[in-house]
C-alpha cells in the first residue's frame, strides 16, 4: 500500500495542480511541496526495512507473466530519496523563481507528473513497466523543457530531447523484450537472478547494444550528448531537477541496476568504458569554453555522467561503489549550482559569463554558496566531490580490462579529467563573482528572497557535512544501496576524510594544481572571456541533429512517399489487403489447410437468393462509384443489410443488431462526408481509357478474388470442424459460471476479451477526437454548402411545407430510442444487446435530432457534450478494471454478486463505459462533419 501511495501521489497532485486558477501560485507551490514532502516522508519511513536488506514488493495481477509490480530495494530507495528530496527543494525554489505571469499551474502539473514518472522507473518491478515509465519521463521532460513555448529555442530543445530520448527508449524496449526472451520472464527479480543464462545466451550482445543505446541517450553520453545543452532554455528549476536527480540519471541508474547480471564481459567494458571516457574528456574540455552559465553546467553534467559511466564500465566492485557514491554527490552540488545560476539570471537578467563579474560584492551569500558547490564539483578536499573523485582515481589505478593499453592510459585520462574539472569550476567562480563591477546589466544585482536561497543552503550544507563526516552521514545510505545491488558480493570500502598520502591523493593534488594553472594560462592567452575553443572544431550538435532530421524526415520520407504514397484511397487499400492476404497465406503455406470432417448443410434457395442480391448490391456500388456517389452509398448499404440478415439467418442476433446500427450510423456519416469531397469530373467512357484501365482492373479483381476465396476457405475449414475441436466450447462452458452471463458474445467482449475491448474503445475515442480536431477548422467546398439562389428558395419552401411534420416525428422519437437503448444495455449480459449496440442505438436517435433541427438547433437544445461522454466512458471502463485490484484479483476480472436474487455482474459498469464512449465518439464525429459554416 505504501508503494502504491508513493507512486500515485505525484500523479494525483499533477491532476489537482492542473485545475488550479492561473493566479494561485502560492496554492500550487504548497500543493506540489506537500506532495514531494509526503513522498520523501513515505520513503524515509521504510529505512529500517531497507537497512535490513529487505525488498518491499507489491504485485497487482495484470496479464499472465506481466503483472503490475512495484519493487523497492535499497538502491531504489536511495533514488526515491533523491527524487522526492531534491524535488521538494526545487518546488520551494520554483515558488520564487517562476513569474506570476507564467502559467504556473501547468508548470507544477508537469513537474509532479515528471516526478511520478521518475518514481515509476525507480520502483518498476518488471522490464516492460520500467520502459513505460521511462518513456513517460521523456514525454513530461519534453513538456517541461518546452514550457516557455513562445521561445523558439525552448521548442527546438524540447523537440530534440524528445526525439533522441524517445528513440533510445524504443531501443530499450526492444532490448527489454530480448532480455525477457532470454530469461523467460520480464520480472526484475527473475532477471537479476539469471546472470549465467543472460551472459551465455547468443542474444546477450543484441540485448546489451539495445539497452546501451537506451541508457546512453537518456544520460546524454557521446555521441548523443548534444541534446542536453540544447535543453537549457527550460526554466532553471527544471534544469536543476533534470540534471541532478531526475531524467539524465536514469541511464546510469539502469546500468547500475543491471550491473550484476550484464557487466564484466568484454562487450560491456568496451561499450561503456570507451563511451564513458570519450564523454568524460569531451564534456569537461568543452565546459571550459561555455559562455552561458547553464551551458557550462550542462557540459559539466555530461562530464560527470561520463565519469559514472566509466566507473560502471569497469569490471570492479569498488568502481561500482564509487559510481553509486558519485550519483548522490553529483545530485547535491549540481542542483545547488543550477539554482545559483538561476538566481544570478533572475537578479541580473543575464547568464552570459562575459557580462558577469564582481557579483560577490552584490550578493555575497549566494556567491559563497555557489563557490562552495563549485569547489565540490572540482573535488576540493573537505567536500563530498573530493571523496568520490578520489575513489575514481583509486579505481582507475586498479582497472582490469580486455585492452591493456587502455588500462594503462586510464589513470592519465582520469588525471586530465580532474584538471579540466578544476578549470571549468574556476571559470564559474572567478568569471562570475570576482573582477570589476558588472556594467550594462538588465537589472541591478542583489540577494534573492530568503526562502529562494534556502534550498541552496541546505544542499551546500550537505556537501560540507558529507565531505567532513562521510562515514556517519552518507555511509549508511551508500551501504544500503550497494548491498541491494551487489547482495553478497559487496566489497569492503572505507569512507573517511584521510587515507594517508597515496597515489590517488597525489592525483587529486595534481588535478587541483593543474586545473588552476590551465585556467590562468587560458585567461592569459585567450582573454577573460575565452572567446574561442582551441583544438576542437566548432561542431554544433543542433545543426547536426537538424541535418539528420532533414535527411530522415524529408529526403528519405519523400522518397518512400514517392514509392508508396498516393492521394487515392484505392492503392493504399490495396497494400493493406495484400499485406493481410500474405499474412494469412504464410502459415497456410507452412502448415497447410485441411477441411474438417463435418458435412455441409443443404443449400437453401432463399439464402442463395439473399446473397445474390447482396452480391449485386456490392457490384453495383463498385460500378456506380464512377458515376453517382449517392447511388454507390445506397447500394453498399444494401450489401450491409444483406450481411445483417445473414447474421440473423445463422443465429447471431448480437452481430445482427450491431451490424444494423453500424449501417445506419455510417450511412448518415458518409452522407455528411460526401459534401466534403470535391466535385466529380463526369466520367466519359472511351476505348483507349478502357484498355488503359484493364490491367489495373484485372489486378484488383485478382487481389479481391484471392483474398475473398482465402477467407471463405478459412471460414469453411473452421465451420466444418466439430465443436470440441474449436475454442467455442471453452466459452460456452465458462460464460455463466465465470462471467455471470448467458449471452456468450457479450461475456467474451466485456470479460474474457476485456483487454481487447478496452483497446478498441480507446482507439475509437482517439479517432473521434482526431476527426473533430482535423475538421473543426476546415470547411467543405462552397458549392457543397451553398446551393444556387433558386435552389435556396425551393429548399425554404420545402422546409416550410413538407418537412415540418417529419421533423416533429423525429424529435418525438428520441425518448423511444432512448428507452430502447437502455433496454438493450440492461439485457446485454444475458440476452442479445450490450453497451456497444445500445450506444449505436442512442447515436441513431441523436443523428435524427440533427437531421430534424439542424446542427445549430441540436447543439443548442441537446447539449450532449460528446467530449464528456468519451472521457466518462473511458474512465468508467478503466476504473471497472482497476476496481478488481481492490479485491486482490487481476485487472478487469469480473464479479457477479447476487442482489435481491438477481445476478449483477461488475462487467455491467464496463459495458456502461463502452455505451458512453460509443455515444460520445459518434456525436463528436457527427458534429465535426455536420457543421454548416462556409469559407470566409
Amino acid at each position: 500500500m505504501l508503494l502504491t501511495l508513493l507512486l500515485v501521489l505525484p500523479f494525483a497532485g499533477s491532476l489537482c495542480a492542473a485545475l488550479f486558477p492561473a493566479n494561485a501560485r502560492n496554492a500550487e507551490a504548497w500543493l506540489a511541496g506537500a506532495v514531494a514532502l509526503a513522498g520523501l516522508g513515505l520513503t524515509a519511513f521504510v529505512y529500517p526495512e531497507m537497512s535490513n536488506g529487505q525488498i518491499l514488493r507489491l504485485d497487482l495481477e495484470w496479464l499472465p507473466g506481466l503483472d503490475f509490480t512495484l519493487r523497492m530495494d535499497g538502491f531504489a530507495w536511495m533514488f526515491a530519496m533523491l527524487v522526492t528530496g531534491i524535488g521538494f527543494l526545487v518546488v520551494l525554489y520554483a515558488r520564487y523563481y517562476m513569474s506570476p505571469d507564467d502559467p504556473v499551474p501547468r508548470f507544477f502539473s508537469f513537474f509532479l507528473a515528471f516526478m511520478g514518472s521518475m518514481l515509476g522507473v525507480v520502483l518498476a518491478g518488471n522490464l516492460i513497466q520500467l520502459v513505460f515509465f521511462w518513456e513517460l519521463t521523456s514525454f513530461f521532460s519534453f513538456l517541461l523543457i518546452g514550457y516557455w513555448h513562445h521561445n523558439a529555442a525552448a521548442r527546438d530543445g524540447a523537440r530534440m530531447s524528445l526525439v533522441i530520448t524517445s528513440a533510445g527508449g524504443l531501443c530499450l524496449f526492444a532490448g527489454a523484450l530480448v532480455l525477457g526472451r532470454i530469461v523467460g520472464s520480464y520480472d526484475l527479480d527473475a532477471v537479476l537472478s539469471s546472470r549465467g543464462l543472460i551472459v551465455e545466451s547468443p542474444l546477450y550482445l543484441p540485448a546489451l547494444i539495445l539497452i546501451a543505446i537506451g541508457a546512453l541517450t537518456k544520460s546524454a553520453q557521446f555521441p548523443f550528448h548534444f541534446w542536453l545543452p540544447q535543453a537549457m532554455s527550460a526554466p532553471t528549476p527544471v534544469s536543476a531537477y533534470l540534471h541532478s536527480a531526475a531524467m539524465v540519471k536514469l541511464g546510469v541508474f539502469l546500468l547500475a541496476r543491471l550491473w550484476p547480471v550484464m557487466a564484466g564481459t568484454d562487450a560491456w567494458i568496451w561499450i561503456f568504458g570507451t563511451v564513458g571516457l570519450v564523454t568524460l574528456v569531451l564534456g569537461s574540455y568543452t565546459a571550459i569554453f561555455q559562455h552561458d552559465l547553464k551551458g557550462l553546467l550542462a557540459y559539466s553534467t555530461i562530464n560527470h555522467l561520463g565519469l559514472i559511466t566509466v566507473l560502471l564500465g569497469m569490471n570492479n566492485r569498488l568502481a561500482f561503489v564509487a559510481a553509486v557514491f558519485h550519483m548522490m554527490n553529483h545530485a547535491t552540488f549540481k542542483a545547488s549550482l543550477f539554482m545559483a545560476a538561476g538566481i544570478i539570471d533572475h537578479e541580473t537578467g543575464t547568464r552570459d559569463i562575459r557580462r558577469l563579474s564582481g557579483l560577490y560584492r552584490f550578493m555575497p551569500i549566494t556567491a559563497t554558496l555557489a563557490m562552495v558547490a563549485a569547489a565540490a564539483m572540482a573535488g576540493v578536499p573537505l567536500l563530498n566531490g573530493f571523496l568520490s573523485k578520489e575513489m575514481f582515481f583509486s579505481a582507475a589505478l586498479q582497472v582490469e580490462g580486455p585492452v591493456p593499453l587502455l588500462n594503462r592510459a586510464l589513470p592519465f585520462v582520469a588525471a586530465i579529467w580532474g584538471v579540466f574539472s578544476v578549470a571549468y569550476s574556476l571559470r564559474f567562480i572567478h568569471g562570475v563573482f570576482f573582477g570589476p563591477d558588472p556594467a550594462g546589466l538588465p537589472r541591478t544585482p542583489r540577494e534573492p528572497p530568503r526562502w529562494m536561497r534556502f534550498p541552496i543552503e541546505l544542499l551546500v550544507l550537505a556537501c560540507l557535512v558529507v565531505g567532513i563526516l562521510p562515514a556517519v552521514t552518507i555511509g549508511p545510505i551508500l551501504d544500503v544501496a550497494v548491498r541491494a545491488v551487489l547482495r553478497g558480493d559487496a566489497p569492503l570500502y572505507s569512507l573517511s576524510l584521510w587515507h594517508g598520502f597515496s597515489t590517488p591523493m597525489a592525483m587529486s593534488l595534481v588535478a587541483l594544481a593543474g586545473g588552476t594553472v590551465l585556467y590562468l594560462l587560458l585567461q592569459r592567452y585567450l582573454g577573460r572571456g575565452l572567446e574561442r575553443t582551441p583544438l576542437l572544431p566548432p561542431i554544433d550538435g543542433r545543426r547536426v541533429f537538424d541535418a539528420l532530421l532533414v535527411i530522415l524526415s524529408w529526403r528519405w520520407a519523400r522518397t518512400l512517399e514517392g514509392w508508396l504514397g498516393t492521394e487515392r484511397l484505392q492503392p493504399q487499400l490495396r497494400w493493406v489487403v495484400l499485406a493481410a492476404a500474405l499474412a494469412g497465406l504464410w502459415p497456410v503455406y507452412h502448415l497447410g489447410l485441411t477441411l474438417g470432417p463435418l458435412a455441409g448443410t443443404p443449400i437453401d434457395p432463399a439464402f442463395v437468393l439473399l446473397w445474390t442480391v447482396g452480391a449485386a448490391c456490392a457490384l453495383g456500388a463498385a460500378y456506380q462509384a464512377k458515376f453517382h456517389r449517392l447511388a454507390a452509398l445506397i447500394l453498399s448499404g444494401g450489401a450491409g443489410l444483406v450481411v445483417c440478415v445473414t447474421f440473423v439467418w445463422l443465429s447471431a442476433p448480437d452481430l445482427a443488431l450491431t451490424q444494423l446500427g453500424v449501417e445506419i450510423v455510417t450511412a448518415v456519416l458518409l452522407l455528411l462526408g460526401l459534401r466534403w469531397l470535391p466535385k466529380r469530373i463526369p466520367f466519359r467512357w472511351t476505348v483507349a481509357g478502357a484498355r488503359a484501365a484493364l490491367p489495373r482492373r484485372v489486378r484488383d479483381l485478382a487481389i479481391a478474388a484471392v483474398s475473398g476465396a482465402g477467407l471463405a476457405a478459412l471460414a469453411y475449414a473452421v465451420m466444418t470442424r466439430p465443436l470440441p475441436q474449436s475454442i467455442s466450447r471453452f466459452y460456452l462452458e465458462r460464460a455463466y459460471p465465470e462471467g455471470g452471463g448467458t449471452n456468450v458474445v457479450n461475456v467474451i467482449i466485456v470479460d474474457f476479451r476485456g483487454f481487447d475491448t478496452l483497446g478498441e474503445i480507446t482507439v475509437l475515442g482517439v479517432v473521434a477526437v482526431a476527426v473533430y480536431s482535423l475538421l473543426r477548422r476546415f470547411r467543405p467546398a462552397r458549392e457543397s454548402v451553398e446551393p444556387p439562389p433558386q435552389q435556396k428558395e425551393q429548399d425554404a419552401a420545402a422546409a416550410a411545407e413538407d418537412l415540418y411534420v417529419p421533423a416533429v416525428i423525429m424529435r418525438l422519437m428520441l425518448p423511444a430510442i432512448l428507452m430502447l437503448a437502455v433496454y438493450l444495455l440492461m439485457r446485454g449480459h444475458n440476452l442479445p444487446g450490450g453497451g456497444f449496440v445500445a450506444g449505436i442505438t442512442l447515436a441513431v436517435g441523436v443523428i435524427l435530432q440533427y437531421m430534424a433541427g439542424g446542427t445549430r438547433w441540436a447543439e443548442d437544445h441537446l447539449r450532449i457534450r460528446p467530449m464528456r461522454w468519451v472521457g466518462t466512458g473511458l474512465l468508467l471502463a478503466v476504473a471497472t478494471g482497476a476496481g478488481a485490484w481492490l479485491f486482490a484479483h487481476p485487472f478487469l476480472t469480473s464479479h457477479t454478486p447476487e442482489v435481491a436474487g438477481t445476478h449483477v455482474p461488475s462487467a455491467f459498469a464496463f459495458d456502461l463505459g463502452v455505451f458512453a464512449l460509443v455515444v460520445g465518439a459518434t456525436g463528436l464525429i457527427l458534429i465535426a462533419l455536420a457543421h454548416q459554416s462556409t469559407r470566409k
